[in-house]
């Protein structure tokens, strides 16, 4: 829910302003300052590049996470992700996770709720136009709003995950964040779109 992702914001001290309504509450959009998982006075057992090169073999699709416009916002917002997951059967439940600094997230926040667009093979460029920090994402990108939730469903996906967000837990540098299914449909058509090592693949015949 909106709230509670309104009241982990005020945890880390992001200012946050209650509209009448019901709606979903405002959260400062700017970027989160430095945060660390480490304290000053410790050492990261690994560094980031070591940390990177063996967590690379690690194969994974890829999405687009995708949220409606708010209040006074030109458009949708939207984000490539791959540290995506199924959670819970019962509730149906998935998970993402997004960088605290990330200037997409606050919008998602407030909006409080967002769809999965599961990328296909061919959809690696789609990717990297949602990769792109401070461009215009969804120029050139047809989509249909979400049947529940009016998020940007984009088209041509192998599949897509309608969502509200159920909760926000930290972790480290990144958020948690799960997401309460709502709806949901696959084209059932194609391969996967694959990141391994830095670079997109794809499953072989």
């Amino acid at each position: 829910m909106a709230a509670t992702v309104v009241r982990y914001l005020r945890s880390v001290g992001s200012p946050t302003s209650a509209p009448a309504q019901r709606e979903p509450e405002s959260v400062d959009a700017l970027p989160r300052p430095d945060l660390r998982a480490v304290g000053e006075d410790e050492r990261a057992p690994v560094g980031p590049a070591e940390f990177r090169a063996v967590l690379g073999n690690f194969a994974s699709g890829v999405t687009v996470i995708t949220a409606p416009p708010g209040e006074d916002e030109d458009g949708p917002a939207g984000f490539a992700c791959q540290s995506f997951a199924s959670l819970s059967l019962d509730p149906p439940l998935v998970t993402f996770m997004v960088a605290r600094t990330s200037t997409t997230w606050p919008r998602i926040a407030r909006a409080g709720v967002f769809c999965v667009n599961i990328l296909g093979a061919e959809q690696g460029e789609l990717c990297r136009s949602f990769a792109v920090s401070g461009a215009d994402k969804f120029s050139g990108v047809t989509h249909t709003p979400a049947p529940v939730t009016g998020s940007p469903q984009l088209d041509a996906v192998p599949a897509w995950i309608d969502c509200r967000i159920h909760a926000v837990h930290t972790g480290g540098d990144h958020l948690i964040v799960v997401g309460r299914v709502v709806a949901m449909g696959a084209a059932g058509e194609g391969g996967p779109l694959l990141f391994h090592k830095g670079r997109f693949g794809r499953l072989a015949d």
